[in-house]
C-alpha cells in the first residue's frame, strides 16, 4: 500500500515545490518593485527640499476692516487659528450672539456690519481669560474695547444699553474726577438707562445698606492730577 502511494506523494511534493519556487518569485519581484517605488520617493523628497518657494511674495487676502481692528487694537487678528480657547475659558460667552473665536473670525473675513451690530462687544467685561488662554497671545479685551468704538462712530446703537449706560457712566466719572466715584456714576447710569423705577426698586436695599456702612462716598474726591487725565480724554477725542 505505502508502495502504491509513494509516487503520488512524490507528484504532490513536487507541485508544492514549484509553488513554492513560485511565490517567492512573486515576493522577489513585489520587493523590486517596493525597492523602486522607495527610490523615486526620495528623489521626489530630494527635489522638493531643493525647490525654494518665493514665501515674501505670497499675498495673503485681508481686509480693510481687519486692518483697521488690528491698527486700532495692537493686537495681530490674523494670528488666530481658531483653536477656541479664548471661546472655552471666556464667563459670559454663553450670553453673547458671536463667541470670542467667532468674532475674531468676523474680523478676518471683513464681515463688518454684522458685528458692529452684535451685542458681543458690549459683553466683554475684560477679564483677559481670553488673553491668558490664546496659544498666539492675542488678548481680546482691546479687540473688543476697538469694536465698541467703531460701532458708535458708525452710529449703530448698543444692542444691550443698560451695558453701554454704564460704560458712559463709568469714563465720564473718571474724566470729572480722575477716579471713579460711584454716587454719581450710579445716579448717571440709572438716568441713561431709561429704566429708572425697575433699577431703583431692585437695588434700593443694598444701596441704603452700602451707604450706611461708609462703603460708597456722598462726596467726590478729585485727583491732584486731573489735568493729565482730561489731556488723556481730549487725545482719544472725548
Amino acid at each position: 500500500m505505502s508502495e502504491v502511494q509513494n509516487p503520488k506523494l512524490k507528484v504532490q511534493t513536487s507541485n508544492v515545490k514549484r509553488e513554492t519556487s513560485s511565490v517567492k518569485r512573486e515576493t522577489s519581484s513585489v520587493k523590486r518593485e517596493t525597492s523602486n517605488v522607495k527610490r523615486e520617493t526620495s528623489n521626489v523628497k530630494r527635489e522638493t527640499s531643493s525647490v525654494q518657494y518665493p514665501i515674501s511674495n505670497i499675498q495673503y487676502p485681508t481686509s480693510s476692516f481687519a486692518l483697521e481692528v488690528q491698527r486700532r487694537s495692537g493686537e495681530n487678528v490674523f494670528r488666530c487659528y481658531y483653536c477656541q480657547k479664548c471661546t472655552v475659558g471666556c464667563p459670559t460667552a454663553f450670553a453673547m450672539d458671536y463667541q470670542p473665536a467667532q468674532v475674531l473670525k468676523m474680523i478676518q473675513l471683513g464681515l463688518r456690519e454684522p458685528l458692529l451690530k452684535s451685542s458681543a462687544p458690549w459683553l466683554c467685561v475684560g477679564c483677559e481669560a481670553c488673553g491668558t488662554r490664546c496659544p498666539n497671545e492675542i488678548r481680546l479685551a482691546p479687540v473688543m474695547d476697538t469694536l465698541k468704538y467703531m460701532a458708535l462712530e458708525a452710529g449703530y446703537t448698543p444692542p444691550e444699553t443698560t451695558v453701554y449706560a454704564l460704560h458712559r457712566a463709568f469714563l465720564d466719572s473718571i474724566k470729572f474726577f480722575g477716579r471713579v466715584h460711584e454716587t454719581t456714576m450710579l445716579v448717571e447710569y440709572v438716568l441713561r438707562s431709561r429704566d429708572i423705577f425697575s433699577i431703583v426698586r431692585s437695588n434700593i436695599d443694598v444701596g441704603v445698606t452700602l451707604l450706611l456702612k461708609r462703603k460708597i462716598p456722598i462726596l467726590p474726591e478729585r485727583v491732584k492730577a486731573l489735568g493729565q487725565v482730561k489731556e488723556l480724554y481730549k487725545r482719544a477725542g472725548r
